[in-house]
């Protein structure tokens, strides 16, 4: 079929690549604007691009899909399906209804829980057991659309937000190869209506969530590191300097809340429970294991984190 794609980042790759190794004509990709980025602030492609420019496709990067002349050039290609992957930037109606069979968006949840910009990482600070991907249909109202298909994933300890992306972008462009090979081959794909009554929505994360508040259960300290890896990272404070955790898990025991109880493993104590963190970084350093922050930093029990 002849297809635009819609899609920015890195989770909209293997979509794209999947739509071409099935044989869909891409008459258009769809990506956002290129961004200042890294330490010289240098404008870089979406990786969106980056793929679509190997492939010699045609890539429109506008900064707003409302004005008649941006529409004109979209409905220039007349598509038989518009596909939507974290693209980033509101969809009119009228650019809905431009392509003949519709126009179909790969989600990063079980919808209807955490319709919105960050569901992945809502469902882990939530502490949910499951999340996954669906195949929906495009409508105005935000991620409203009714269902085509879904794939769901158990949310465990050793998850993080980049873990369960890598998953989410991979079976969402299985799924939405699959959906698109249906609706060339039968004509349809049926649908299924989303039950407003269970809706939840994933609000964008702001940078002020980051920070640890040591008072709080290790169960729920460890949802949030894990949630903010790969970004915007959970921050802590030590020896007077801010730290990132980036990855930690919920361990047994007790003490004051922020005091370092033990250093191999280096276990911290929460309202309840001890957070065992096992990877840090301090500011302008590198990564670190638990263990080389412990010798790099002279930690001893007893010591405070902020």
């Amino acid at each position: 079929m002849r297809v635009i794609y819609a899609g920015t980042p890195e989770f909209a790759v293997p979509a794209l690549q999947g739509l071409m190794d099935a044989g869909h004509e891409i008459g258009m990709v769809l990506t956002q604007p290129d961004r200042p980025a890294g330490r010289g602030m240098q404008l870089k492609a979406s990786p969106v691009k980056q793929l679509a420019l190997q492939h010699g496709l045609r890539v429109y990067q506008p900064e707003s899909l409302k004005p008649p002349e941006v529409q004109a050039e979209i409905a220039a290609v007349q598509a038989e399906v518009l596909i939507v992957a974290a693209y980033g930037l509101i969809i009119p109606t009228a650019v809905l209804n431009f392509p003949s069979r519709g126009c179909y968006n790969i989600h990063g949840s079980l919808l209807p829980r955490w319709r919105g910009a960050a569901p992945i990482h809502r469902a882990i600070l939530a502490g949910d057991a499951e999340t996954g991907v669906t195949i929906m249909e495009v409508v105005p109202k935000l991620d409203a659309g009714n269902m085509v298909s879904k794939w769901a994933v158990p949310i465990t300890e050793a998850d993080t937000t980049q873990t369960l992306h890598d998953a989410i972008s991979r079976e969402g462009a299985r799924l939405m190869v699959a959906a698109m090979h249906t609706l060339q081959t039968t004509g349809q794909l049926p649908s299924e209506v989303q039950d407003e009554s269970l809706v939840t929505y994933a609000h964008k994360l702001e940078k002020s969530e980051s920070a640890i508040d040591w008072t709080q259960s290790a169960q729920q300290l460890s949802r949030q590191v894990r949630a903010f890896n790969p970004f915007p990272v959970a921050t802590a404070q030590f020896k007077e300097q801010v730290c990132k955790v980036w990855f930690a898990q919920a361990a047994e025991g007790s003490g004051t809340p922020g005091i370092v109880i033990h250093t191999q493993p280096l276990q911290v104590a929460c309202g309840s429970g001890v957070l065992e963190i096992h990877a840090l970084q301090m500011p302008g350093g590198k990564r670190q294991t638990a263990q080389q922050f412990v010798q790099g930093q002279h930690v001893q029990a007893g010591d405070r984190f902020l």
